[in-house]
């Protein structure tokens, strides 16, 4: 059984690093196509946007994001002349691309790393070392990927029983509507069942003038 348990953690252990592991690729900006570190995180877009954006943040960098309706490079976050030291020593300009793998994979997310110094793509000037220190980088990120979409797992969760407050907060509250209704209408029943005895007294009043008459 401790077999067993062994080769399952083993095998689940492998099957995640195996997921997030960066690679070599390519992806357009700028009008062309750029050599860039790809890795593959199996969490929502917004998990891995929000790790990428608050690790640069630590670091002290704020990128600029690409927008506009006719921009091809809308989506893009560019970190100009931006020192990370677990890639180099040198500052560089870190353009980064998260995107969902496909529809269908909605929970499947890819992100893409182009490093350029001096207005042209970096790739081509590192060793084999550097190619790995960028690739690690990637690689490292997935504990605070991990991180960020706990984060919104809470947030999430968060909404529904705030969601679900509130309708219990509505249920109540047609509930004490209904009791004072309920209260209402036991109080007019009992002043519409004494005026109707006062009316038989008085129809029987009546009555009786009829027969003495």
């Amino acid at each position: 059984m401790k077999k067993i348990v062994l080769f399952l953690s083993a095998a689940i252990f492998i099957s995640t690093m195996a997921a997030a592991q960066a690679y070599e690729g390519s992806i357009e900006y700028n009008k062309k196509k750029e050599s860039a570190f790809v890795i593959e995180y199996t969490y929502p877009a917004e998990a891995v946007e929000n790790a990428i954006t608050q690790k640069m943040e630590k670091l002290g960098y704020r990128g600029k994001e690409e927008k506009g309706i006719f921009n091809k490079d809308k989506g893009f976050r560019v970190y100009k002349n931006a020192s990370i030291s677990e890639i180099s020593a040198t500052s560089m300009d870190y353009i980064l691309k998260v995107e969902r793998k496909s529809r269908k994979e909605k929970d499947v997310t890819l992100l893409y790393l182009i490093i350029n110094k001096e207005g042209a793509n970096a790739v081509s000037q590192f060793d084999a070392y550097d190619m790995g220190q960028a690739k690690s980088f990637l690689n490292n990120l997935l504990p605070e990927v991990e991180a960020a979409n706990l984060e919104l797992q809470i947030k999430a969760q968060e909404e529904t029983v705030t969601k679900a407050e509130k309708k219990l907060r509505g249920l109540k509250d047609d509930q004490s509507d209904l009791e004072k209704k309920l209260k209402k209408n036991q109080d007019d029943q009992t002043v519409t069942e004494k005026d109707i005895e006062n009316q038989k007294q008085a129809l029987e009043s009546l009555k009786l003038k009829r027969k003495a008459s």
